[in-house]
């Protein structure tokens, strides 16, 4: 049977599929393939393994109804019309888990960043800046003790909280549907619903996934009610945040700082404000972007393909399978 992967992928996944006897074919261009040529090529596949932003939407899947299985390499899903999957009865499956530790790290990291400036004052180093020292120039904020606010406290979450409160002592509190024993148990995170998170957080950190509820969950009334002194935190999904009342927030001194993995749209532009403000840090989505961690997800995507095309459970299905053995 034949397999089709959109990107390059880590060889642990590539090894998975072609010890299990698979057809393998990499799209191995530096640039996205057109929707149309895709769905054109995969016509003569049996399963897709997507890496990058690939829209598989009604259209996409009906196009492509005869594949078995569409296998993200990612742990969102907000780029598949999942109801019109199941309706075709096309498996889809994700890769949830493994990439916890690394976002949570990347999440930590854009909160020290843009608490203490350095992605700014490392430019400021590059374009001859680092002269005469003036102690009152430059000044970040400290973290130690602050209350760390969670929207969405799942694994991500989880993980950050446990960094932020072994190094920081920070208190957790957080905004979910149900609550969260574990957090609570272990960190003493407190539930709240989402007014009082903003009203209280030193650091909003997002770990939700983008839904029709979450899209712009984040905009001009949400950030009116974060402390003057709080940093914003986004390595979830871009399309969270509304960009432009981010900018307006910060440029009006609404809130203090912010650290984006994820940005509204995706690749940002190289002259969004965002990118020379002093108190902003931005990655260009790279919160699972470790040799360890990436070989993870291609494993996980690679066995949900396997799996799918023996007729049998996947291991991490959005979609269930329905051609089971």
């Amino acid at each position: 049977m034949k397999v089709y992967i959109t990107r390059n992928i880590p060889e642990a996944g590539l090894k998975l599929l072609k010890d299990a006897g698979l057809d393998v074919t990499v799209w191995t261009e530096m640039y996205h393939q057109p929707e149309e040529e895709l769905i054109k090529v995969l016509q003569q596949y049996d399963a897709v393994l997507v890496s990058g932003p690939v829209k598989v939407d009604r259209h996409f899947l009906e196009s492509c109804r005869h594949l078995k299985i569409v296998s993200l390499m990612s742990v969102g899903y907000d780029n598949v019309d999942t109801e019109a999957a199941k309706t075709l009865g096309i498996a889809v499956g994700n890769t949830p888990g493994v990439l916890s530790g690394a976002t949570a790290d990347t999440a930590f990291l854009l909160m020290l960043a843009a608490s203490r400036k350095a992605f700014h004052m490392h430019k400021e180093i590059i374009r001859g800046n680092w002269n005469f020292w003036d102690p009152t120039a430059n000044l970040g904020l400290e973290l130690g003790g602050r209350t760390l606010g969670i929207v969405g406290l799942g694994k991500i979450g989880f993980e950050l909280a446990k960094r932020c409160v072994g190094a920081y002592n920070m208190k957790v509190i957080y905004h979910n549907r149900g609550r969260n024993e574990e957090a609570e148990k272990a960190f003493g995170a407190v539930r709240v619903s989402f007014d009082e998170l903003l009203q209280q957080s030193d650091v909003v950190s997002v770990h939700t996934a983008l839904t029709p509820e979450t899209k712009g969950l984040f905009e001009k009334n949400a950030f009116s009610k974060m402390k003057p002194s709080s940093i914003f935190i986004n390595t979830a999904r871009g399309g969270v945040h509304n960009e432009e009342d981010l900018i307006a927030a910060l440029e009006n001194g609404t809130i203090w700082g912010a650290g984006l993995d994820v940005t509204n749209p995706e690749p940002m532009a190289p002259d969004n404000p965002l990118l020379n403000m002093p108190n902003v840090a931005i990655l260009p989505h790279i919160g699972s972007a470790t040799v360890d961690t990436r070989s993870a997800m291609a494993a996980i995507a690679a066995r949900n393909v396997i799996l799918a095309l023996q007729q049998r459970p996947l291991e991490h299905a959005v979609v269930e399978n329905i051609h089971l053995a």
